[in-house]
């Protein structure tokens, strides 16, 4: 698998297009790419932007929040959401590099993706492109952000091994690979988390993927927090809906 990412000139809040800034690149796209996008400049390509002298950060946060927990006592984070799928801080709302904005995530991400890949399909003039819209986040156990896919459009995320033998002729019965948080978390070490201005990256020669112009429900991936497989550690009484 080759990853080569593409830096872009600073897209300005509240509003400013990512086709325009891309454009100035020498991206090329060929058939079977798969092409990453950071969910901040998307979000500043749909105008989603808020002036941060506007309203309280956490005031914003109970309203673009799914669902949201407020530990009764923590060292670290007090407030846990859920947002669009994803277990994030701050409802996935950053202030980094938004120039006196708060960054929101694009409002139907998985619109956001499918009217993003039509585009480059037409730019370039190819039908089998996967499109991932990513972003970042921290895990249990785990120091750091890493890179996940907020949205995607054009890709199976998953592998179902189910029904398959393992190297010992034994029928594996659970397994399921998660491809896309995969190839998106690729994506993002190569984009990094700072001021490299990378926001694209394009992602060639992947094994395993299964291109579909037909989009696949998000449901195939994404599960309600009480049927998680670590509801029992994290899906506890007190967490509210937010919105």
């Amino acid at each position: 698998m080759q990853i080569t990412g593409y830096k872009t000139r600073p897209l300005v809040p509240p509003k400013d297009s990512l086709l325009d800034a891309i454009a100035a690149t020498n991206l090329t796209l060929q058939s079977g790419d798969i092409l990453a996008i950071s969910s901040k400049v998307v979000s500043i390509h749909e105008g989603q932007c808020i002036p941060t002298d506007d309203i309280e950060k956490d005031t914003l946060v109970q309203k673009e929040a799914d669902w949201i927990f407020c530990a009764p006592a923590s060292r670290w984070r007090r407030v846990f959401t859920i947002s669009k799928g994803a277990l994030v801080g701050s409802a996935g709302i950053d202030e980094s590099n938004g120039s006196d904005h708060y960054i929101l995530f694009p409002t139907d991400p998985f619109k956001s993706a499918k009217k993003l890949r039509k585009e480059f399909q037409k730019i370039f003039g190819i039908q089998e492109l996967g499109l991932i819209i990513t972003d970042s986040t921290s895990i249990p156990m785990r120091r750091g952000a890493i890179g996940f896919a907020l949205a995607w459009d054009g890709i199976d995320p998953l592998r179902d091994y189910r029904g398959t033998n393992d190297i010992f002729g034994r029928t594996i019965k659970v397994e399921m690979a998660n491809l896309i948080d995969s190839l998106a978390a690729a994506a993002v070490l190569e984009m990094g988390e700072g001021n490299e201005q990378t926001p694209v990256a394009v992602l060639r020669d992947c094994k395993n993927i299964s291109f579909t112009n037909r989009s696949r429900s998000k449901d195939q991936l994404l599960v309600e927090p009480e049927d998680d497989l670590f509801a029992p550690l994290i899906w506890r009484k007190g967490w509210k809906r937010g919105g």
